[in-house]
């Protein structure tokens, strides 16, 4: 179930709590990943309310905030991207990625506790991850929290706004406790958001007198922000008004479409791979998608589901799985080579199983792409290979005649056997 739990990990959250709790349908992949800071400057620049800020990767430039700006509290936040920060523990000690202070001496002290240092949260891995930025903001007393969404939704075939009442929580919680208060809104993606849809989502979240007017206005530009920058969500929690009567968004996820990388490219290049793997990185530069795991079988497979039960079939013979690398649908020969470099780049990985059942990818090409890959990187540990589906029987005339030490397998199940015995 690792490879499942770490897609899902990788989904988006709040999808799946609306497709489980609400009649909408919307699973998104979370690849681009942006820290709490780019996020907020991101809505900054398009007219939405955020707390004043500043952002420090030196103990430097935290001293040099804490003498130009000047706010009643501080908040310092550490960045990474994964959640609990404020009840993570540093490897320095400090407890808590979040700290509130109105003395600016602290700034630069919390900096120097929380900069270098590991953040170890519920989110993170055992060991943590290194902070390298800190956001020193202005910290605003929330007088009331909200919830407030916009996704993109297969069952409306366009944008949904998904809204509660109920915010600064674990919105699946709220879902499961009270779902009487979500609330959906429907919009026309040819239409936009009107005035009145709005001003109707604005209520629901019970703002009122010159709040109702102002939470409608935010919930207009947050929704032309989604549509201009191609996101597929944009998740505000908590979306709040303030004690001294200003609705601000106190902090924000946002996904993207990849597939308009093309037109983002500004926002794609904020793109933060410090917490990301450098083999999922290298992968994802030929465009496939790598997993790491803690067993010794590294496997090459075309697809999720093919994955899953790679993996699955590995175990029932006593196997683990050291890697998964999915080469998808339209793979071609060099990144076969590619695929078979990442992978073998794990000292752990004693043996290789190729798993590929070919529809729209040709095995033959995956066949003259194994044995391109063998030959180059020198491959010295057993390597044993599943084809079925287009060009099989070419594909196997191809490794036959290879003279490479390459192990054939009949399906699924007798790969996994000799992958397995492999290591014997």
């Amino acid at each position: 179930m690792a490879l499942f739990h770490r897609i899902a990990k990788n989904s988006s959250y709040l999808c799946n709590i609306i497709e489980r709790k609400l009649p909408v349908s919307v699973v998104p992949v979370r690849h681009l990943n942006l820290q709490e800071y780019q996020s907020k400057q991101l809505m900054q620049e398009n007219g939405i309310n955020v707390q004043n800020f500043r952002i420090a990767s030196s103990i430097n430039e935290a001293e040099e905030v804490s003498h130009s700006f000047h706010v009643d509290e501080y908040v310092i936040k550490a960045q990474i991207l994964a959640g609990g920060r404020g009840k993570g523990i540093f490897s320095s000690g400090l407890k808590g990625g979040v700290k509130l202070t109105k003395n600016p001496k602290d700034v630069p002290k919390f900096a120097e506790q929380m900069l270098g240092y590991n953040l170890i949260t519920k989110q993170t891995p055992k060991n943590g991850v290194t902070v390298n930025k800190i956001m020193i903001g202005e910290a605003v007393d929330i007088a009331r929290e909200t919830y407030l969404a916009i996704l993109m939704d297969r069952e409306s075939s366009g944008p949904v706004i998904v809204a509660s009442p109920a915010g600064g929580v674990d919105i699946e919680e709220v879902a499961k406790q009270t779902p009487e208060l979500i609330y959906k809104e429907v919009v026309d993606i040819n239409r936009g958001i009107t005035d009145s849809q709005a001003r109707s989502i604005a209520q629901k979240l019970k703002f009122e007198g010159d709040l109702l007017h102002q939470a409608a206005q935010q919930i207009k530009k947050l929704y032309e922000l989604f549509i201009k920058v191609d996101a597929t969500q944009i998740e505000i929690n908590p979306f709040g008004e303030t004690k001294d009567k200003r609705v601000l968004c106190f902090d924000a996820k946002f996904n993207f479409d990849d597939n308009a990388e093309f037109r983002q490219k500004k926002i794609f290049d904020m793109d933060d791979h410090s917490e990301s793997d450098p083999r999922e990185v290298d992968a994802a530069k030929f465009h496939l998608n790598y997993i790491g795991m803690d067993g010794n079988i590294a496997c090459m497979v075309n697809g999720a589901g093919l994955a899953m039960a790679t993996m699955d079939i590995i175990h029932i013979y006593g196997g683990s799985p050291a890697n998964f690398l999915d080469v998808g649908g339209m793979v071609q020969e060099e990144q076969v080579y590619q695929a078979f470099r990442i992978l073998t780049s794990d000292d752990k990985v004693k043996a290789v199983l190729v798993n590929i059942f070919g529809g729209i990818v040709n095995c033959a090409i995956i066949a003259k792409g194994i044995t391109n890959a063998c030959r180059n990187i020198q491959l010295k540990v057993p390597l044993v290979v599943r084809l079925e589906g287009t060009n099989v029987d070419e594909a196997k005339a191809i490794l036959a005649n290879s003279g490479l030490p390459i192990v054939t397998a009949s399906d699924l199940d007798d790969a996994a056997k000799k992958a397995v015995a492999s290591l014997q």
